[in-house]
């Protein structure tokens, strides 16, 4: 396979998805039960808010979460046609993750273009950070012992 640069990778991968505006992604969210997966890292999830009932994955745990037939997924993981829209800060690693979860069957799975600062500008909802610490969602399988080591 021929070196390329993450910018020739990232146009390569963004052609296998139909990413969604920030309205779009919201309207999805609310008329066609659309997945919010909020992929940031916690510094900036407690620095700039969050995005009202979007579920947290970190990135490292991406994979297992969402696999609807994974031992450590998500409740809300119920199928491969769930519509799936992962976004990041910037809308540049969520584009990587979604095609990630595409290879793994989630043939919806998409992202959000400009990512978290996009949603933001566009006035769509976000709570505000309040000091506390987010923590990301549990899977369905969480009892003592059952975590996902890093």
């Amino acid at each position: 396979m021929a070196a390329r640069s993450v910018d020739e990778h990232l146009a390569r991968v963004r052609t296998r998805l139909a990413r969604l505006t920030p309205r779009q992604a919201a309207d999805a969210a609310a008329g066609q039960d659309a997945l919010l997966v909020d992929i940031r890292y916690q510094a900036l999830r407690d620095r700039d808010g969050t995005v009202p009932g979007a579920v947290v994955v970190e990135r490292n745990e991406l994979e297992w979460r969402l696999d609807p037939s994974g031992s450590h997924r998500l409740a809300q993981a119920t199928g491969h046609d769930r519509l799936v829209v992962v976004f990041c800060n910037e809308g540049y690693a969520s584009s990587l993750a979604a095609v990630s979860l595409q290879d793994l069957g989630l043939h919806r799975a998409t992202d959000l273009v400009g990512g978290f600062q996009a949603w933001r500008a566009a006035g769509l909802p976000v709570a505000a950070p309040t000091g506390e610490p987010t923590v990301p969602t549990p899977h369905i399988g969480t009892t003592a012992g059952n975590d996902l080591e890093e």
